[in-house]
């Protein structure tokens, strides 16, 4: 086994370890892609017991809520067993899911970006068009970023990195310490409006999930497009 392949087994074994003890059942199915500074780990088949009870009494809000909560709690643990599995210095841990398909992405950014610039972009695919989509669906939600960053991790993993996307009435939801409930509200939102642009037409390859997350101090966010494999 290559030394990569067992790092992304080592990695998805740990994660599935860490959410099955936090959460009371691990996800079914892990796949983890390191690209550095970036490491996307997607779980599929997750949900805990009492998360659905609650999803069948309609307290989706409520289970977000509490995931979002032990994320937070849990990311310093993530760093720290990150650095000790593969020498990775996580400097960030972002998170998103999709409670009704089950399905979760965690997102680990490095200390170290300069490995940004060696991903390459498809040169089949318009990556200005692409942007282009992006910045006008964040236009709609709030404002067009100041910066737009499109990176491929993988032939189906499009990450995208928007700063300085927030507009006056968020920075001071913010600073009066509403983060949940701006992200609860704004992950719906910016969600519908990515799948109405027109990048499954740019890129040829329809959009199977979309997760979204935000460093709310450092006025910047993350998307994740999960793509079907191209007709």
């Amino acid at each position: 086994m290559s030394k990569e392949k067992t790092l992304h087994t080592e990695v998805g074994s740990y994660i599935s370890t860490l959410l099955r003890d936090h959460f009371g059942k691990g996800p079914t199915s892990v796949f983890v892609t390191v690209k550095p500074p970036f490491i996307s780990i997607h779980l599929r088949g997750f949900l805990a017991p009492t998360e659905r009870i609650l999803l069948k009494q309609q307290e989706h809000r409520r289970v977000l809520e509490t995931r979002d909560l032990l994320m937070n709690q849990l990311a310093a643990d993530i760093k720290l067993d990150l650095w000790k599995i593969g020498n990775l210095e996580v400097e960030e841990v972002y998170a998103d899911w999709n409670l009704d398909d089950q399905t979760g992405m965690i997102l680990a950014i490095m200390a170290d970006k300069s490995g940004a610039k060696e991903i390459a972009w498809d040169s089949a695919i318009q990556i200005e068009s692409v942007r282009e989509e992006v910045n006008e669906a964040s236009r709609k939600a709030q404002k067009t970023p100041e910066s737009t960053e499109l990176y491929w991790l993988n032939n189906r993993t499009l990450l995208i990195e928007r700063s300085g996307i927030f507009v006056e009435i968020e920075k001071e939801l913010i600073h009066g310490g509403f983060v949940e409930e701006l992200k609860l509200v704004k992950r719906p939102l910016e969600r519908r409006l990515l799948l109405q642009t027109r990048i499954e037409a740019i890129l040829e390859q329809p959009i199977s999930e979309v997760f979204l997350d935000w460093n709310f101090i450092s006025d910047k966010g993350y998307i994740v497009l999960l793509l079907e494999n191209a007709k």
